[in-house]
């Protein structure tokens, strides 16, 4: 089902998003539609060079999965920035991958981070602002 399709299944109106996250999309689409997943977490100067709007609060986004087919349809609930060293075990639960544990989280966004700067021609670094946001499923 395409995201445009589900959107008018749902009888929500107003804007939304559509998008699929970055690495592992079936996965983490799964994470969030049995909802274990009700957080992301994104590098905020990605944000300042695409000159992209942060996320916010009542936002809705249909979640894709890697083949672009709508799963679900998520309400931002809370978008918070702070460094990538003081993202919290809270929020790392809340990203419901792996373990859950803030150490699983550290490891693996430090990769991703690692390799989307790369693109950028940026550097990881450990106090490098971070987007947390956190969202219920409709």
């Amino acid at each position: 089902m395409t995201a445009e399709e589900l959107w008018e299944q749902s009888g929500l109106t107003g804007e939304y998003e559509a998008w699929g996250f970055g690495t592992d999309a079936d996965y983490l689409a799964e994470l969030v539609k049995t909802g274990k997943k009700t957080a992301t977490s994104s590098a905020h100067i990605l944000y300042e060079i695409e000159d992209e709007e942060l996320p916010k609060e009542g936002e809705m986004s249909i979640i894709l999965d890697s083949n672009d087919e709508a799963v679900c349809i998520i309400k931002t609930t809370k978008v918070y920035v702070v460094p990538f060293n003081q993202v919290t075990e809270d929020h790392a639960a809340k990203e419901g991958e792996g373990d859950c544990s803030l150490e699983y989280w550290r490891k693996v966004h430090r990769e991703f981070f690692t390799e989307e700067l790369k693109e950028i021609e940026k550097e990881f670094e450990e106090n490098m602002l971070v987007v947390c946001e956190e969202f219920v499923v409709l």
